[in-house]
């Protein structure tokens, strides 16, 4: 345990010592306040349309954290041929594994700590009010990183950075619509078509079980046994992922 948490800790202050890292944070806090300004040029409901906006940087920042840091850093240590002298300690290949997964989740922790508290206050300085409710969207966003961020890891254990890259961002893309997909070809006469959707469905996480910007900002009921049960999907798609990850891992010729 101690040396996992050595690498998560030395993964941590690489990660946020990676430029990608500020420079995507940066440009998030920068879109929270953009969603202020948006929302005084926009009819409606201005703080409806700020936690929106808000909720939505939140979430795709993170994934992109998530995917340019989480693809590079087990391809970083191989290349630099850093990866031999890590693992000539007494130190196995799972646990190698696992801290660097630790070490990233920290890093989003932060990303999603920063922008949450930048736009809790967006959302006090224009009603004066803390509106707690978006804990409520903003925890599934967070699981939603670790599963995406599971993903970006499993990849980068057996192919190259961009290849991870572009795949990772394949599920995020995928788990968000294979949902839809499936209700869009139900009464399609399309047998194909709908092997193809359930398939989809079945394969790729459903992201949208983690979705619930949208419920909150318009304040709509959330049933607590819907959220706790989501957050348990996407912490068993997590597990299973780094499972396949240490396995494959596990396996690999370094050389």
């Amino acid at each position: 345990m101690l040396k996992i948490l050595a690498i998560a800790l030395n993964t941590f202050r690489e990660s946020i010592r990676d430029r990608i890292f500020y420079s995507l944070l940066a440009f998030a806090v920068i879109m929270l306040a953009f969603s202020l300004v948006l929302g005084n040029l926009t009819i409606g409901d201005e703080i409806k349309i700020i936690k929106d906006f808000g909720l939505g940087a939140i979430s795709l920042f993170g994934v992109l954290i998530a995917i340019f840091v989480g693809i590079s850093l087990v391809y970083k240590e191989m290349e630099k041929r850093t990866i031999y002298v890590i693992l000539a300690n007494p130190i196995a290949r799972y646990q190698f594994i696992l801290g660097k997964y630790v070490g990233l989740s920290l890093t989003l922790f932060v990303e999603v700590v920063v922008m949450s508290a930048g736009l809790l206050a967006l959302c006090y300085f224009k009603q004066q009010i803390v509106p707690w409710e978006l804990f409520k969207a903003i925890i599934p966003i967070w699981f939603e990183l670790q599963l995406i961020l599971a993903v970006a890891l499993f990849f980068s254990a057996f192919v190259s950075p961009f290849l991870s890259g572009l795949l990772t961002l394949s599920v995020f893309i995928i788990g968000h619509l294979t949902q839809d997909f499936k209700q869009l070809v139900v009464n399609m006469d399309n047998p194909a078509l709908k092997k193809t959707a359930d398939l989809l469905y079945r394969t790729f996480p459903n992201l949208e079980a983690l979705n619930y910007k949208s419920r909150v900002v318009h304040g709509l009921e959330i049933p607590w046994p819907e959220f706790w049960l989501s957050l348990a999907y996407a912490t068993s798609y997590t597990t299973l992922l780094l499972g396949l990850t240490l396995f494959i891992f596990s396996r690999r010729d370094i050389r």
